[in-house]
């Protein structure tokens, strides 16, 4: 397999600084060099000092890298992309962590002709964003997709896994547009009703911006947690990913219809029913790993 020893991350929000934390933490002999289009973020990953050095320049930042991982709002891709080729050895990898696929291995492809391009996305995540929400751990026991394009080198994909999974992720690989689908039904979707219903309660005229703080305790703070999340982020994932989300909202509209018939109608044994296949699902994701089943979701008081 090929051996990566030196990983360059464009981007030091969360996820990009979390990679460079893992990297540390379980790579310790794998060099890491950073770069963010934004000043103040550089300056302020240096003072965290989770990357070995921190380059100002695009070019400069890839120098005899490896591997190259983007870290950026997927609507950036290209440019990042654009912006850093002079500086790429001819035979480095160049992945990302985009939560959106078909899209970005197109603008990818398309910015970086002559370079082998293997997306992949490490499907974890808070809603906290910038270098210091970043930590070590994030990966752990975290599915990764890869998403390598139709002839990839097996040496190349193989180097992606094994990168991933020395961070502790686990790893599937997929094909692009199915990995959109899937992500729009587990991710993107719920980031949009969560955006949506925050929006609603705000703007309900009966309903004031204390009250909706004030009780917020409930159901309200857990389903809205995400809503906290990078909007600028989230407004790239959504108009890049738009085929798959809205085909996956016009699914959610029929069945929220089924639900909201159910209501009218009084048919308990309905919702009843649909409560209790949901219900096993989310102990499914538990089950699996994928959440905690503490009281009040893990949290620490």
């Amino acid at each position: 397999m090929m051996r990566i020893g030196h990983v360059t991350i464009v981007g030091l929000g969360l996820i990009g600084s979390s990679v460079a934390r893992a990297v540390k933490a379980r790579l310790p002999s794998v060099a890491v060099t950073g770069h963010d289009a934004s000043a103040d973020v550089r300056a302020e990953a240096r003072s965290l000092g989770f990357c070995d050095r921190v380059a100002d320049d695009p070019v400069a930042a890839v120098a005899d890298a490896d591997l190259v991982i983007l870290a950026v709002p997927v609507g950036r891709m290209a440019d990042a992309a654009i912006a850093m080729a002079p500086g790429l050895r001819a035979d480095a990898i160049i992945s990302d962590v985009g939560s959106s696929k078909s899209g970005v291995a197109d603008a990818l492809a398309k910015a970086l002709p002559d370079h082998l391009v293997i997306p992949a996305h490490p499907v974890a995540g808070t809603e906290n964003s910038g270098p210091a929400a970043g930590f070590a751990t994030l990966f752990e026991g975290r599915w990764c997709i890869v998403t390598p394009p139709a002839g990839a080198p097996e040496e190349g994909v193989a180097a992606v896994e094994g990168f991933w999974r020395a961070l502790g992720a686990k790893v599937e690989t997929m094909d692009a547009a199915h990995h959109d689908m899937v992500l729009a039904v587990t991710s993107h979707l719920p980031h949009l009703i969560a955006y949506t219903i925050v929006g609603t309660a705000s703007e309900l005229e009966e309903v004031t911006e204390s009250e909706v703080i004030k009780y917020s305790a409930g159901g309200f703070r857990d389903f809205t947690r995400i809503a906290a999340s990078d909007p600028v982020m989230w407004r790239d994932v959504f108009l890049a990913n738009r085929d798959a989300v809205l085909a996956t909202l016009q699914r959610f509209n029929e069945d929220l219809t089924v639900l909201q018939q159910a209501i009218r109608r009084g048919d308990g044994d309905k919702l009843e029913d649909w409560f209790t296949r949901t219900r096993a699902i989310r102990r499914s994701i538990i089950e699996q790993g994928q959440d905690d089943a503490a009281p009040d979701f893990g949290r620490k008081h």
